[in-house]
């Protein structure tokens, strides 16, 4: 009797310990065990039908919409986010004017583009891009991208409310990263790129009341499929001329290859 009751109690403990568990966490855990999940990636934990934290916040969108110029990167760098002037002028209409890499780059917004239209789109010269609405699939994706599970993932961890900052310190994380970004649509759903002749950088910052953030950041070395508009617009410069960079908000992730250890860092 004694080992019954004892093995009824392990049982339960078993059945408790898996609750709240998704298949996606399972999935992430038996590649990368003991490894965090990335909080940009919770979203895709959300079960079907429930109600999706949308749309992205303005102050979300502006730690994209913020351009620079690679010179730029070093402290004391005074940066302010949203220099472009406004959604519009970052969505493109499908058909009518071409892609270029940075269009890709900004989330896609549904009141002027169907999700379908997004994730079907021509990709830029030098991109390969790809939506997916699991974490299973995403998890697939990178890992035949890169042909290893020897991967890491970095993402931002902008302050709320804060738009002014100063570079502190800039660290070199790898070339041709595959960025996954949320885009604003009610369906759940990442477009995972990758963009040639690009390098990835975590950027230290702080903020004017003093706290201290991590920006993703990614230069763009061949700018020749760049948005005109848009660059002239923010830096007054045309495509194909220098290098530009931008930072990756909150609701993204950048996977690189990693070469020290044998699960993701997650940073």
């Amino acid at each position: 009797m004694e080992f019954a009751h004892v093995s009824i109690l392990a049982l339960f403990c078993l059945a408790f310990v898996g609750i709240g568990a998704t298949p996606g966490e399972d999935y992430w855990q038996s590649v990368w065990p003991n490894t965090p999940l990335p909080k940009a990636f919770y979203d895709l934990l959300i079960p079907s039908g429930k109600t999706n934290n949308l749309p992205i916040r303005a102050d979300e969108l502006n730690q994209y919409s913020t351009l620079f110029f690679q010179h730029d990167l070093y402290p004391g760098k005074k940066i302010i986010l949203g220099n472009t002037q406004s959604e519009g002028n970052i969505i493109r209409k499908i058909g009518k004017q071409r892609q270029g890499v940075t269009d890709s780059i900004w989330l896609a917004n549904k009141d002027k583009q169907s999700l379908d239209d997004f994730c079907n789109s021509p990709t830029a010269k030098g991109e390969h891009k790809q939506c997916v609405s699991s974490l299973e699939s995403m998890i697939d994706h990178v890992i035949s991208h890169f042909g290893t599970t020897k991967i890491k993932t970095i993402s931002s961890s902008f302050s709320q409310n804060q738009d002014q900052y100063v570079v502190e310190e800039v660290k070199k994380v790898g070339d041709n990263a595959v960025m996954c970004h949320k885009l604003n649509f009610e369906k759940v759903v990442f477009n995972c790129h990758q963009v040639r002749a690009t390098t990835a950088y975590v950027v230290s910052l702080v903020a004017s009341d003093g706290t201290k953030s991590n920006a993703l950041t990614v230069c763009h070395h061949d700018t020749r499929g760049m948005n005109p508009e848009l660059l002239y617009g923010a830096l007054k410069v045309d495509p194909g001329t220098v290098p530009i960079c931008h930072f990756i908000g909150n609701k993204a992730v950048a996977w690189v290859p990693n070469h020290s250890v044998d699960h993701p860092c997650v940073i």
